[in-house]
Protein backbone atom coordinates (compact mmCIF):
# COMPACT_ATOMS: atom_id res chain seq x y z
CA UNK A 1 0.00 0.00 0.00
CA UNK A 2 3.12 2.19 0.42
CA UNK A 3 4.35 2.06 -3.16
CA UNK A 4 0.03 3.68 -4.06
CA UNK A 5 0.48 6.78 -2.61
CA UNK A 6 3.42 9.54 -2.25
CA UNK A 7 3.44 10.89 1.31
CA UNK A 8 3.53 15.00 0.99
CA UNK A 9 4.55 17.65 3.15
CA UNK A 10 4.84 21.37 3.33
CA UNK A 11 4.62 23.89 5.64
CA UNK A 12 1.30 22.82 7.66
CA UNK A 13 -0.58 20.86 5.11
CA UNK A 14 -0.34 17.40 4.70
CA UNK A 15 -1.60 14.57 2.18
CA UNK A 16 -0.71 10.89 0.56
CA UNK A 17 -1.40 11.77 -2.95
CA UNK A 18 -3.23 7.99 -4.58
CA UNK A 19 -0.38 7.09 -7.78
CA UNK A 20 -3.33 6.39 -9.66
CA UNK A 21 -4.74 9.63 -10.70
CA UNK A 22 -3.91 12.83 -12.42
CA UNK A 23 -4.21 15.93 -10.89
CA UNK A 24 -4.93 19.66 -12.57
CA UNK A 25 -3.89 22.83 -11.26
CA UNK A 26 -7.12 23.44 -9.82
CA UNK A 27 -6.76 20.92 -7.33
CA UNK A 28 -9.43 18.30 -8.82
CA UNK A 29 -8.15 14.63 -9.47
CA UNK A 30 -9.07 12.63 -12.52
CA UNK A 31 -9.31 8.10 -12.35
CA UNK A 32 -9.20 6.57 -15.59
CA UNK A 33 -12.13 3.98 -15.66
CA UNK A 34 -13.30 1.81 -18.20
CA UNK A 35 -14.44 3.62 -22.08
CA UNK A 36 -12.79 6.58 -21.56
CA UNK A 37 -14.70 7.38 -18.31
CA UNK A 38 -12.99 10.10 -15.84
CA UNK A 39 -14.12 9.88 -12.31
CA UNK A 40 -13.60 13.47 -11.12
CA UNK A 41 -13.01 14.63 -7.04
CA UNK A 42 -11.21 17.08 -4.83
CA UNK A 43 -8.02 17.09 -3.56
CA UNK A 44 -7.09 17.71 -0.07
CA UNK A 45 -5.62 20.88 -0.66
CA UNK A 46 -9.49 22.01 -2.51
CA UNK A 47 -11.43 20.54 0.48
CA UNK A 48 -8.93 22.03 3.35
CA UNK A 49 -9.19 25.50 1.69
CA UNK A 50 -13.07 24.69 0.89
CA UNK A 51 -14.22 23.73 4.34
CA UNK A 52 -16.20 20.55 5.35
CA UNK A 53 -18.52 20.18 1.80
CA UNK A 54 -22.43 21.06 2.81
CA UNK A 55 -24.40 21.66 0.01
CA UNK A 56 -23.40 21.00 -4.27
CA UNK A 57 -25.58 21.14 -7.38
CA UNK A 58 -25.27 20.45 -10.68
CA UNK A 59 -26.42 22.11 -14.08
CA UNK A 60 -25.28 19.52 -16.51
CA UNK A 61 -27.22 17.05 -17.17
CA UNK A 62 -26.15 12.95 -17.98
CA UNK A 63 -25.09 13.02 -21.79
CA UNK A 64 -24.72 16.91 -22.06
CA UNK A 65 -21.27 17.54 -24.30
CA UNK A 66 -19.15 19.68 -21.93
CA UNK A 67 -15.67 21.74 -22.85
CA UNK A 68 -12.19 21.89 -20.76
CA UNK A 69 -13.33 24.44 -18.05
CA UNK A 70 -16.68 24.72 -18.42
CA UNK A 71 -19.16 25.12 -15.10
CA UNK A 72 -20.92 22.27 -14.59
CA UNK A 73 -22.21 22.77 -10.90
CA UNK A 74 -21.46 24.48 -7.80
CA UNK A 75 -20.24 23.09 -3.98
CA UNK A 76 -20.78 25.14 -0.69
CA UNK A 77 -18.26 24.52 2.16
CA UNK A 78 -17.81 26.11 5.42
CA UNK A 79 -15.28 28.55 4.11
CA UNK A 80 -16.51 29.29 0.90
CA UNK A 81 -18.30 28.53 -2.24
CA UNK A 82 -16.57 27.28 -5.81
CA UNK A 83 -18.43 26.65 -9.44
CA UNK A 84 -17.12 22.78 -10.32
CA UNK A 85 -15.17 23.53 -13.34
CA UNK A 86 -14.79 20.37 -15.21
CA UNK A 87 -11.00 19.24 -16.32
CA UNK A 88 -11.92 17.85 -19.88
CA UNK A 89 -13.81 18.21 -22.77
CA UNK A 90 -16.62 14.97 -23.60
CA UNK A 91 -19.62 14.03 -22.41
CA UNK A 92 -21.12 14.58 -18.90
CA UNK A 93 -21.76 11.30 -17.20
CA UNK A 94 -23.79 12.88 -14.32
CA UNK A 95 -22.86 13.49 -10.17
CA UNK A 96 -21.67 10.30 -8.05
CA UNK A 97 -25.06 8.67 -7.46
CA UNK A 98 -23.68 8.61 -3.60
CA UNK A 99 -23.17 11.93 -3.44
CA UNK A 100 -25.96 12.98 -1.25
CA UNK A 101 -24.90 10.26 1.63
CA UNK A 102 -21.62 11.17 1.36
CA UNK A 103 -21.05 14.89 0.79
CA UNK A 104 -20.02 14.87 4.97
CA UNK A 105 -17.05 12.79 3.94
CA UNK A 106 -15.61 14.28 1.38
CA UNK A 107 -13.69 16.57 3.47
CA UNK A 108 -12.19 13.81 5.79
CA UNK A 109 -11.50 11.18 2.48
CA UNK A 110 -11.36 13.49 -0.74
CA UNK A 111 -9.30 10.11 -2.69
CA UNK A 112 -12.36 8.09 -1.64
CA UNK A 113 -14.77 9.99 -2.75
CA UNK A 114 -15.79 11.29 -6.43
CA UNK A 115 -17.61 13.93 -7.83
CA UNK A 116 -18.99 13.49 -10.89
CA UNK A 117 -18.02 11.34 -14.25
CA UNK A 118 -17.12 12.77 -17.37
CA UNK A 119 -16.48 10.66 -20.83
CA UNK A 120 -13.31 11.80 -22.62
CA UNK A 121 -9.35 11.97 -22.35
CA UNK A 122 -7.20 14.26 -19.53
CA UNK A 123 -5.85 16.64 -21.18
CA UNK A 124 -1.78 17.18 -21.97
CA UNK A 125 -1.60 19.56 -18.68
CA UNK A 126 -2.51 17.09 -16.42
CA UNK A 127 -0.13 16.02 -13.67
CA UNK A 128 1.21 12.64 -12.17
CA UNK A 129 1.80 12.69 -8.43
CA UNK A 130 4.95 13.83 -8.71
CA UNK A 131 4.30 16.68 -10.92
CA UNK A 132 1.08 17.65 -8.53
CA UNK A 133 3.51 17.77 -5.59
CA UNK A 134 5.98 20.05 -7.40
CA UNK A 135 2.87 22.42 -8.02
CA UNK A 136 1.83 22.53 -4.40
CA UNK A 137 4.50 23.34 -3.62
CA UNK A 138 4.87 26.69 -5.34
CA UNK A 139 0.86 27.13 -4.69
CA UNK A 140 1.65 26.70 -0.69
CA UNK A 141 4.85 28.95 -1.17
CA UNK A 142 3.27 31.68 -2.39
CA UNK A 143 0.53 31.21 0.54
CA UNK A 144 2.99 31.33 3.14
CA UNK A 145 4.30 33.95 1.29
CA UNK A 146 8.41 31.71 0.84
CA UNK A 147 7.75 32.18 -2.96
CA UNK A 148 9.24 34.96 -4.99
Amino acid sequence: MGDAYLAYRRARFRTRLPKDRLFTEGHFWLLPGTGGLQRIGFTRFATRMLGEMVEFEFEARPGDAVEQGQAVGWFEGFKAVTDLYVPLGGRFDGPNPDLETVIGEIHNKPYDRWLYAVEGTPPDNCMDADGYAAFLDGTIDRMTGRGA
